[in-house]
């Protein structure tokens, strides 16, 4: 799984002229399931994410993390975080799970975040999305499942 997850003021999806899913303060998450996904990856990756620490203390410092903000957290799932470009100039997606693997890690995904204290916001696996977000500093990282210990 691989997870983009910017630290935002505010973040919201929007499908067919209709918010789905808005949050303030928190964490939009993009997230690109791969084939060879499992329940075990999308546990680690959500508290992994969730865990972090990067919104700042009194002193200016990345510290405080979710919970000690009252943040939110928006889940968008995003396959083209599977593109390869390394061949022409048209993206191919074949690294990316297809929907009979993707969607059920995707629901599964969410219920962590769920469990781990944040019910996210999100917004419809394979629908048309308009992604609003106001970016907070900005703070943007990249996140691969299998670079976790």
């Amino acid at each position: 799984m691989r997870a983009v997850l910017t630290r935002v003021c505010s973040a919201s999806v929007t499908i067919d002229g209709r918010v789905k899913g808005k949050i303030d303060r928190g964490f939009l998450i993009l997230l690109g399931i791969g084939p060879e996904d499992t329940e075990r990856e999308a546990t680690k990756l959500a508290e992994k994410l969730l865990g972090l620490r990067i919104f700042c203390d009194e002193a200016g410092k990345m510290n405080l993390g979710l919970e000690s903000v009252g943040g939110a957290v928006l889940v968008v799932s995003q396959f083209t975080l599977y593109g390869s470009v390394r061949k022409g100039r048209r993206p191919s997606f074949t690294g990316a799970a297809d929907p009979a693997v993707a969607i059920p890690l995707y629901e599964f995904f969410l219920r962590e975040c769920a469990r781990l204290g944040f019910p996210p916001q999100h917004g419809e696996f394979g629908a048309d999305m308009q992604v609003e977000s106001v970016n907070d500093g900005p703070v943007t990282i990249v996140v691969d499942s299998a670079e976790l210990a």
